[in-house]
């Protein structure tokens, strides 16, 4: 009888990350890391019921360093990881200057050095067996500035630029180690109730997608081997736009756009007063 491999998920309490879980769960063994153990559980047993899966539940704030040596530890020592998912991350919101230093730089902590830390624990074993995949969860934001997102949308940019990184040195290697970029636009979760904004002051509904789709275009995505994975046309089309034109134009576009966005949050503020 074959071995069953594992998946280690962030953020895996809820969204994205408790999507992954549940479209994998049929086929691999499960580490579901994230801050909310009771979540955590309570998926861990539907799942395990569902599917008969093994489900290890790893409680962890990965913005502590202590919590982040422990997680990597176990991820490094993981012999059978077939794929590690760096979903954990949040956002905030108001101007950079005028929000929670400690937040900004717990959003750093957790988007850029959780990803580093696992990534180089999980990295280390796929290469030397020859098989694993990456996936590092980054955002269309990676690719549009922002008023009331400079960090989010700075480590997302980061994500991505890591993420292409490992690819060249994977490729060049001639690893068979996979990595992915997923960036997902405006999605259905807990995200933006725990940042208690308004869906309706973002975008339209035509830009809102489900968890369920971003996860279905991003494992298709990783059994073509893409590299960067977009869900959603209007997505695709906008970063395509976005990426060709000079800078001095998109930062133009940008500035517009951004005081369109603080007007309907302004709107969006009134009207729940």
């Amino acid at each position: 009888m074959t071995e069953r491999t594992i998946v280690a998920i962030t953020g895996a309490s809820s969204g994205i990350g408790a999507v992954f879980a549940r479209k994998l769960a049929a086929e691999h063994d499960l580490l579901l890391i994230a801050r909310r153990q009771e979540r955590l559980e309570a998926l861990a047993a539907e799942l395990g019921e569902a599917y008969g899966t093994n489900i290890e539940v790893l409680p962890a704030d990965l913005a502590e360093e202590t919590a982040l040596a422990r997680v990597a530890e176990r991820v490094r020592n993981e012999r059978r990881l077939a794929l590690l998912v760096n979903n954990a991350g949040f956002g905030t919101k108001g101007l950079f200057w005028e929000s929670d230093l400690a937040m900004q730089e717990r959003m750093h902590k957790l988007h850029v050095m959780a990803t580093v830390r696992l990534t180089h624990a999980a990295l280390e074993g796929m290469v030397a067996r020859g098989f694993g995949g990456i996936i590092n969860v980054a955002s269309v934001s990676a690719f549009v500035r922002s008023p009331g997102s400079v960090s989010y949308g700075a480590t997302k940019s980061w994500m991505t630029a890591f993420t292409e990184g490992l690819y060249v040195e994977l490729k060049n290697a001639r690893s068979n180690v996979v990595v992915q970029a997923l960036c997902p636009g405006f999605t259905y979760s807990e995200f933006h109730d725990t940042m208690a904004v308004s869906r309706s002051g973002l975008a339209g509904p035509k830009f809102w997608m489900s968890a369920e789709d971003v996860v279905d275009a991003s494992l298709d995505g990783l059994r073509r081997r893409k590299l960067f994975v977009i869900p959603g046309w209007r997505y695709r089309l906008l970063t395509m736009l976005l990426t060709k034109i000079p800078t001095a134009a998109r930062l133009k576009m940008e500035s517009a756009a951004g005081h369109v966005k603080l007007a309907r949050q302004k709107q969006a503020r009134l009207t729940r007063s």
